[in-house]
């Protein structure tokens, strides 16, 4: 499974966004690569690395100029947006791609409750999306240490908890849980700065 395929086949013609979604993406693959060596938990790297790449596919669908996204959608409905695009593009390959929508639909914040899209109004599914499996749960947590707006530089983790307290008690807690899983605290050393040249592979490869 080739996963610049799949980002290729929706964002062909749109290469700033591209750009920007792989350098996202790629940051957070290798944040998810370090937690899941820190926590040792059974995951298939390969299917940590797909759906790394692939978690944030269904922005495009999303209204958020500021992240160079002029979609309908509003963005908090871009995890299930890129889930409905895979499962779309899967039936249409005849390629089995849930392990991969799941992803998506379960890595905003510290995922969602009904309970949490219903009190809240959202724009979602009236079901839990919340992240379960270990791939689920380790990508969801990677993808808080990075924004796609301003420098893209990797949050602390004091300042990932502070940007989830805004939430609520029971977004927090959910995090917090999910650090417990994997191992992840303070001690977590921020990672390299990614290269720019290892960008523009990424999207050479894609387009």
């Amino acid at each position: 499974m080739e996963p610049e395929k799949i980002i290729g086949a929706f964002y062909r013609g749109e290469p700033e966004l591209c750009r920007l979604l792989l350098k996202h993406s790629l940051q957070v693959r290798e944040k998810a690569f370090q937690i899941m060596e820190r926590s040792k938990l059974p995951c298939g790297r390969e299917t940590v690395s797909a759906g790394a790449l692939l978690h944030d596919i269904g922005i495009i669908r999303c209204h958020a100029p500021g992240i160079l996204c002029f979609g309908e959608l509003p963005y908090i409905s871009h995890g299930t947006a890129g889930a409905e695009m895979l499962r779309a593009y899967g039936a249409e390959k005849g390629m089995d791609l849930e392990v991969f929508a799941r992803i998506c639909e379960r890595h905003t914040g510290s995922g969602l409750t009904e309970e949490d899209i219903v009190k809240q109004h959202l724009p979602l599914p009236c079901r839990d999306l919340l992240p379960e499996t270990d791939e689920e749960s380790l990508i969801c947590l990677a993808d808080k240490f990075f924004s796609k707006s301003g420098k893209m530089e990797e949050k602390s983790f004091p300042a990932v908890r502070r940007s989830l307290e805004k939430f609520g008690e029971a977004s927090l807690a959910r995090f917090d849980a999910l650090c417990r899983r994997t191992g992840v605290d303070a001690s977590l050393p921020p990672l390299e700065q990614l290269p720019e040249e290892t960008v523009a592979a990424y999207l050479r490869k894609t387009l």
